[in-house]
């Protein structure tokens, strides 16, 4: 949108307007209230994009966070396994991810209270200091649980800061700008997901994998340099209505978050005493996420709540067919670990090209067609990557399956974004994004659970945590059962997408 786009503002066009003649000398005359260079200086700052003089710091800066974030997630994943083993900690493996996504939960709530009634400074740089705080514990534990109890530290700070960028996204980016700033945090994994992996394995056999967490805390002073000058010079957009946190939300989110961790040591119990703890679980989770999330969204009511329900149900949808796919490719196809990785980087690459198109200014009037569009795309892909069970259909089909979804991932994940901060009031800018969150990390959990219950039902085989091996013969229909019915979710979601538009 360029200036000459923009509502008529009375105000802006008094300042700009040129001063009118007076009488040499006469008692009233009138000073002009902008010189000319502080009108151009204005139309300048309208102009200019994310990497102009005025936003090139903040961007620089959050675009640093979400680059760290994304290394994390890629390198921690590739040295768990040998963490887990050092630390003689195999059985609670799952734990290390599990503690890090259900602490997560509960603090991207805590954000966006926070955010919205003190500003979104304070969470980011308090979920920065915990992000730092859990690596170094997890990169000194000397035993399981303490590297668990470091990843749970770090969920806490992930979860706060992501929401808090969210917020600062809506509130001082203009809203022209926003689809290029939600195409930079999708271009921001790209370069982790790639070069991620690789140095990770680097460090780990050469240094140890203690440097994987113990380096990354040392990085993260540089968007905090990069970026807090900029904050303080711009700051909110406006003062929040309310300095008292609604504390019923958070013990709603406190709720969650013991639900799903309840429901999560209860999968992976699989014996009969594992009832209780799924119940309790369920008790705590269902009333609580029915509470915290806008009224609306498992019914997909139109506008705000289909937004919410639409990211967890594309995020969750992709992950969970995500996490079979190298699996697939190892037992039934022959691939070395490495390749089968490499074949799910294509997917990385075309999101970033996917959130990129949506950025385009001509493409916002065609939001919830990309949206839908990319849902679709996201379905096929999904499809497309089952026919890798075909003997006669090469492996190599997968990467391009996956190239197809990540560019409809890249449509539709940042998309929802920015829809989601065009119906959100800046003072409640903070919950609604904390509730986009909190959608995504449920989406992933319940769709990845429910792939392993379907996996496991249809007779997949285990899989030996430190060799990554295949433990018992992988039958091919379990891979079909878990890859067409995320196909199918994959299809709800484009049904979703046909509701984001407001009731008039």
């Amino acid at each position: 949108m360029t200036a000459l786009d923009e509502p008529r503002d009375d105000s802006r066009e008094a300042i700009s307007a040129p001063p009118q003649p007076v009488p040499e000398g006469g008692a009233g005359a009138v000073v002009a209230a902008v010189p000319p260079s502080a009108e151009g200086a204005e139309r300048e700052r309208q102009a200019e994009g994310v990497l102009g003089r005025t936003y090139r710091a903040l961007t620089l800066g959050i675009v640093s966070c979400v680059v760290l974030i994304a290394f994390e997630a890629t390198a921690v994943n590739t040295a768990m396994p040998v963490a887990a083993a050092h630390l003689h900690g195999l059985s609670l493996y799952a734990f290390a991810f599990s503690g890090f996504f259900t602490t997560s939960l509960f603090a991207m709530v805590v954000s966006g209270e926070w955010s919205d009634r003190r500003g979104p400074l304070a969470p980011l740089f308090a979920g920065i200091g915990a992000f730092g705080a859990g690596l170094v514990v997890s990169g000194t534990a000397q035993n399981m649980w303490t590297f668990v109890g470091g990843r749970s530290i770090q969920g806490l700070g992930g979860g706060l800061v992501i929401v808090a960028l969210y917020v600062i996204v809506g509130r001082l980016y203009p809203e022209r700008l926003r689809p290029a700033v939600m195409a930079a945090f999708s271009s921001a994994w790209v370069v982790p997901a790639i070069v991620g992996p690789l140095v990770s394995g680097t460090v780990t056999e050469n240094l140890g994998w203690r440097w994987v967490f113990l380096a990354i805390p040392v990085l993260i002073l540089l968007p905090v340099a990069v970026m807090l000058p900029a904050l303080r010079r711009l700051g909110p957009a406006e003062e929040p209505p309310s300095k008292a946190v609604n504390q019923r939300r958070v013990l709603l989110a406190l709720s969650v978050a013991l639900g799903t961790g309840l429901l999560q040591y209860a999968g992976q119990e699989r014996s009969w005493i594992a009832l209780i703890p799924a119940a309790a679980g369920l008790a705590l989770l269902i009333p609580a996420i029915l509470r915290l999330l806008p009224r609306g969204t498992f019914r997909a009511a139109r506008g705000l709540p289909a937004v919410i329900l639409l990211r967890g149900v594309a995020a969750g949808s992709f992950l969970a067919a995500e996490s079979f796919v190298p699996l697939m490719l190892v037992t039934q196809r022959g691939l070395s670990a490495t390749l089968a990785g490499l074949s799910l980087t294509s997917g990385g690459l075309s999101w970033a090209l996917g959130s990129f198109v949506q950025s385009h200014p001509r493409a916002d009037r065609h939001r919830h067609t990309l949206i839908r569009g990319g849902m679709l795309l996201v379905a096929l892909s999904i499809a497309g990557a089952a026919l890798a069970l075909v003997e006669a259909v090469p492996a190599y089909a997968v990467a391009v399956a996956w190239g197809v979804g990540g560019l409809g991932m890249g449509l539709t994940i940042s998309s929802a974004s920015v829809l989601l901060l065009k119906l959100s009031p800046p003072q409640e800018a903070g919950n609604n994004s904390a509730s986009l969150q909190v959608s995504d990390a449920l989406g992933n959990i319940v769709l990845v659970g429910t792939c392993g219950v379907v996996f496991s039902a249809l007779g997949g085989g285990s899989v030996a945590v430190h060799t990554a091996a295949p433990a018992g013969p992988a039958n091919p229909g379990a891979f079909a059962g878990v890859l067409l019915s995320m196909t199918a979710v994959a299809l709800l979601g484009a049904y979703v997408a046909t509701r984001l538009n407001p009731r008039t």
